[in-house]
């Protein structure tokens, strides 16, 4: 049977804080879903997405980096 956390447990099992687990989950950054209007994490997805972005080299980002990023690429005039 698969382990269902709540974002209490997955912010202290990946030691981010709460308020970045409800960032990246909104985002669609870390799998989750909701049930009524709390959000619930299977350790086994979380554990999948640590393990593939491994294997590509990619590093887990927050979603304010990516901004940052997204505007720096952005050509000036």
């Amino acid at each position: 049977m698969e382990k269902i956390m709540t974002a209490k447990e997955l912010s202290q099992f990946l030691k981010l804080s709460e308020s970045t687990i409800y960032k990246l989950a909104s985002n669609g950054e870390i799998p989750g879903f909701k049930i009524g209007d709390s959000w619930r994490f299977e350790l086994d997805e979380i554990q999948k997405m640590i393990r593939e972005s491994k294997k590509q080299g990619l590093k887990l980002r927050s979603p304010l980096k990516g901004k940052e990023e997204m505007r720096e690429e952005k050509p000036t005039g």
